[in-house]
C-alpha cells in the first residue's frame, strides 16, 4: 500500500510544526507566548451564541442541512455586500456558503484547473493557494510581491506564455501575511489583465473588516464589470470572532459559484443548520460591535508597532488585517531571527519564508492574544538586545526580483 504522490509531496503545515516547538517549549519550563496564527482571542458575541443554543434544541436543525443553505441566509450575505461594498449580488446564483474560507481557497481549484493548468500564486502568500492548486494537479507558478511595490504583484511582468496557461490568478487583500492593502486602482489593473488572458481573478477577501482608523477596504467586486471574471472569498473567521464555527462565503461569477456549488454537493452535505442560524444573528449586529473590536486589535497593533520599533525591526503600519510584517535587522534570515526571539524572549512568531521564499527577511506577527500577553510580549520585543551587526544579503531584502530558481521549486512541488 502506498500514498498518493500528491499528498507525499506536500510539506507539512508550518502551523502544526510551530505549534510542536510551542509544546515542547512549555514542557521545557518556557513561558511562551505565540503570536504566530490569526485565530481571534475574543469571544464569539453573545447574540450569535444566544441564537446557535436555541437553533440547537430544535430537532429540525439536528438533520442533514440542505445542500445550498437557508435561502435567507445568502439573502443576508447578499445584502451585506449590498450595505458593505454597493455590490448587488443574486444570492441564488452568484453566492455560495463554505465551511471556512480555506475550504474555498483549497477547493476552487479543482473547480478551475485541469491537470497541469496554471494557477499564479502570490509570493508571499498563504500557503492553501499553494497546497490547493496541487491537489488539483495544476501547476503553480508564483508572482513575487516586494516591498518596493507595496507588497501588490506586477502583473505587467508575467511572461506571455505563462498567462496564456493560467487559469487561475489569486489575490489577497488586505493582505496576509504582510498587512497591505490595495486601492482602486490596482483591482482595475488586475481586473483588465483578467479578461485580456481570461483568467479568473480570486480575491481573498478575509481581513475586509478588521481595519483601522478611516480605512475601508475595497471588494474586488465593486470594479465595473469584475463580475465577468472575478470572485471574491470571505470569512467570518475574522469579522465575527467565529474562527471555530468554519463560515465563509465565495460570490461573484455565477457560472465558477454555481460549478463550485456542484462541486460541493460530492463532497460534503451542507453546513449545519445551527451554524446557518449563528451566521443570521453575526450578520445583523450593528457596525458598532465590529469597530469597538477593531479599536482593540488597533491598541495592540500600535502597542507591537512601538515594541518592533524599539527592537530596531523596520515596518509599515497597516491599514487592515491582524498582522504586523516586521523586516529583520541586518544579517539575520527569518527563521534566524524568530528562533533568536524565542531563545531571548519566549515570544514565537512566524518566520516570513513560511509563506514563501519571497517573504525572507521578515516576519509576521499576529495580534490574536489576550491583551495582558500583548503587552508582555511587546515589552519582552522592546528588550530585545541586537545582535553583532552586518550586510543584508540580497536574500533578506525583499526585494521580490523574480528568480527562476524560485519558480521551477514551486513548478516541481
Amino acid at each position: 500500500m502506498q500514498i498518493s504522490r500528491r499528498l507525499r509531496s506536500m510539506p507539512p503545515y508550518h502551523f502544526a510544526k510551530s505549534a510542536q516547538l510551542i509544546a515542547e517549549k512549555r514542557a521545557a519550563g518556557v513561558d511562551v507566548i505565540p503570536l504566530t496564527m490569526g485565530d481571534p482571542d475574543m469571544p464569539t458575541p453573545d447574540p450569535v451564541i444566544d441564537r446557535m443554543c436555541a437553533a440547537a434544541h430544535d430537532p429540525m436543525n439536528q438533520r442533514y442541512p440542505g445542500y445550498y443553505g437557508f435561502p435567507e441566509l445568502r439573502q443576508a450575505i447578499a445584502d451585506y455586500f449590498q450595505r458593505r461594498f454597493g455590490v448587488t449580488l443574486d444570492p441564488d446564483h452568484e453566492v455560495a456558503l463554505m465551511l471556512g474560507s480555506k475550504e474555498g481557497l483549497a477547493h476552487l481549484p479543482l473547480v478551475m484547473l485541469d491537470p497541469g493548468d496554471v494557477a499564479l500564486i502570490p509570493d508571499p502568500g498563504y500557503t492553501t493557494y499553494l497546497m490547493g492548486t496541487l491537489i488539483a494537479t495544476g501547476t503553480p507558478v508564483t508572482v513575487p510581491l516586494s516591498a518596493e511595490r507595496g507588497w501588490l504583484p506586477d502583473l505587467g511582468a508575467i511572461p506571455a506564455d505563462v498567462a496564456r496557461k493560467a487559469k487561475l490568478l489569486w489575490l489577497n487583500y488586505p493582505n496576509n501575511p504582510t498587512g497591505a492593502s490595495a486601492n482602486r486602482q490596482f483591482f482595475e489593473e488586475a481586473i483588465a489583465w483578467g479578461r485580456q488572458h481570461d483568467v479568473l481573478i480570486a480575491h481573498d477577501n478575509a481581513y475586509a473588516d478588521v481595519t483601522y482608523g478611516d480605512a475601508s477596504p475595497l471588494s474586488i467586486l465593486q470594479i465595473p464589470g469584475a463580475q465577468e471574471i472575478a470572485v471574491e472569498l470571505h470569512s467570518f473567521s475574522k469579522t465575527y470572532n467565529m474562527a471555530g464555527f468554519r463560515v465563509g462565503m465565495l460570490v461573484g461569477n455565477a457560472e465558477v459559484v454555481e460549478a463550485f456549488k456542484t462541486l460541493k454537493t460530492q463532497i460534503d452535505t451542507g453546513m449545519f443548520n445551527v451554524i446557518q442560524h449563528a451566521a443570521l444573528a453575526a450578520l445583523a449586529l450593528p457596525p458598532s460591535w465590529i469597530a469597538g473590536r477593531n479599536a482593540v486589535y488597533e491598541r495592540r497593533r500600535d502597542l507591537l508597532v512601538e515594541a518592533c520599533r524599539s527592537a530596531g525591526l523596520e515596518l509599515a503600519v497597516p491599514e487592515a488585517s491582524l498582522y504586523l510584517w516586521p523586516h529583520v535587522p541586518a544579517g539575520e534570515t527569518s527563521r534566524g531571527f524568530t528562533d533568536r526571539l524565542l531563545d531571548a524572549t519566549g515570544v514565537v512568531v512566524t518566520p516570513g519564508v513560511n509563506f514563501g521564499d519571497h517573504g525572507e527577511g521578515y516576519v509576521r506577527i499576529a495580534l490574536t492574544a489576550p491583551d495582558d500577553r500583548i503587552a508582555e510580549a511587546a515589552r519582552r520585543i522592546a528588550s530585545l538586545q541586537p545582535k553583532a551587526t552586518g550586510t543584508r544579503s540580497a536574500t533578506a531584502t525583499g526585494t521580490g526580483k523574480p528568480r527562476k530558481a524560485s519558480r521551477k521549486v514551486t513548478e516541481k512541488v
